[in-house]
């Protein structure tokens, strides 16, 4: 120690003894000016308590480890305080199951729940002779759109149901009809009257009932089996439109479900609901998954305890198989899914001039059933003529549909009618009621979509 303090002292002699010489070198380094200035305090400092101080001032000039030391509790509470965050993250990923469980749920609730008011994408069609106040007042309170079948109605009848449906249920409901009725204006009076939410319609209405319900704030809704069919429909002003395939019962198209709808929901702007061939959740995604706003189901809903279908009837629906079914225009000339029965088979081998006079019979009855009378039927008659483009033989045949379903579905006598139906009754073997048909599917969508890891 005694020797760094000479060597000290050395240096100290000589930066004194240089400094003249160095004046203007030196003057630009005040530093060194500065440790000789404070060198010799420091070694005062150091020397009044004793010899042992300078070791201590030394070590006193590492106080800043000490320092450090002090300093370093303060940044290990600082890293501390870091690496508690990370639970914070981890218990933000419990957080982020409810957002999916959120994002599964706004995937099921498409644009026509949010237009119709109704709380599942889920319709059940306007079928004639099945779709009541019963089934429709069911399908409504369950969470679906119910819709009733008033192209088989009186007007008086139709009146009634509406208010049975009402009764039943303040959930939006919708009504099916025809629009070559002839006396369409007064059932869509009717319908703006009741506050009905939504008119469907089996065929295109004319420009001037939609525009009637449009400026009442009816929803129209008509059902289409081709791309330019939409197409054409949208410009006139509806404000959705049911898609059904070749899969679809009763009066159908060419067109597999599966190509529809991606290529109407494609050509237009307003909603597309998919028909033919559902039954599940399963079926529900893929709808949405190809384009569609939500299902339509006629016989999943013909095939429940709603239903007023007589009960052997439904069992003969369950008994048939996926190839059961046929298309045919024995009918009435158009093409119509039907379970394949004797009474189907004989009258694809009628020729046309055997079929004419069962129709005219039918005709007949038809006019009956409904309160028709004979001017009105004509009248009918001519405008379906104009507006379908139909031959004289198809129109006579077009009574045929309505009053075969009628024998078989209302009355039982399955051997004397016709049994309307799509290809899933293959695939159908139980009648649950509407309301745990509708809580079943979207439980299954909703599993869906999670195996899917939407």
């Amino acid at each position: 120690m005694s020797a760094q303090k000479r060597t000290m002292k050395a240096s100290t002699k000589k930066r004194k003894s240089t400094a003249p010489k160095a004046k203007p070198k030196r003057t630009t380094k005040p530093p060194a000016k500065k440790r000789a200035s404070v060198a010799p305090k420091a070694k005062r400092t150091t020397k009044a308590p004793a010899k042992s101080a300078p070791p201590k001032s030394k070590r006193g000039s590492k106080a800043p480890p000490k320092k450090r030391a002090s300093v370093a509790p303060k940044a290990k509470a600082k890293t501390r305080a870091r690496k508690s965050k990370p639970p914070v993250r981890v218990t933000a990923v419990p957080t982020s199951a409810p957002k999916k469980a959120k994002t599964t749920k706004s995937a099921l609730h498409t644009r026509i729940c949010d237009m119709f008011g109704i709380e599942y994408p889920i319709i059940q069609t306007g079928m004639g002779w099945v779709s009541g106040a019963s089934l429709t007042s069911a399908t409504s309170r369950a969470g679906g759109l119910g819709i009733l079948a008033a192209a088989t109605m009186t007007f008086r009848e139709l009146q009634e149901a509406i208010a049975k449906v009402k009764s039943r249920t303040d959930k939006p409901f919708g009504v099916n009809m025809r629009a070559d009725q002839s006396d369409i204006m007064k059932r869509v009076d009717l319908l703006i009257r009741e506050k009905v939410k939504v008119a469907s319609f089996a065929q295109a209405p004319g420009e001037r009932v939609i525009k009637t319900f449009k400026d009442a704030g009816v929803l129209t809704m008509p059902t289409i089996g081709a791309r330019r069919h939409a197409e054409k429909v949208q410009a006139w002003g509806v404000d959705a439109v049911i898609a059904q395939g070749q899969e679809g019962g009763g009066h159908t198209g060419h067109i597999p479900t599966s190509i529809l709808i991606p290529d109407v929901s494609a050509a237009v702007d307003i909603p597309v609901v998919g028909a033919g061939g559902f039954r599940d959740g399963r079926g529900l995604v893929a709808a949405l998954a190809l384009g569609g706003a939500g299902i339509a189901m006629g016989t999943r809903f013909l095939l429940t305890k709603d239903s007023q279908v007589p009960d052997h009837v439904k069992q003969i629906y369950l008994d048939t198989k996926a190839n059961g079914t046929v298309v045919t225009k024995a009918v009435d000339g158009y093409p119509q899914r039907v379970i394949r029965t004797f009474l189907i088979e004989q009258l694809e081998k009628a020729n046309p001039l055997t079929r004419f006079p069962r129709a005219a019979l039918n005709a007949l009855s038809l006019m009956k059933v409904t309160g028709t009378s004979l001017p009105e039927l004509i009248e009918e008659g001519l405008a379906m003529k104009q507006n379908q483009e139909l031959t004289w033989a198809q129109l006579a045949m077009a009574a045929n549909a309505p009053m075969l379903t009628k024998a078989s579905i209302v009355d039982g006598r399955v051997e004397a009618g016709i049994l309307p139906t799509g290809q899933i009754t293959g695939v159908i073997d139980e009648i649950p009621t509407v309301a745990e048909l509708l809580q079943r599917i979207m439980a299954e969508a909703e599993a869906t979509l999670e195996r899917l890891g939407a």
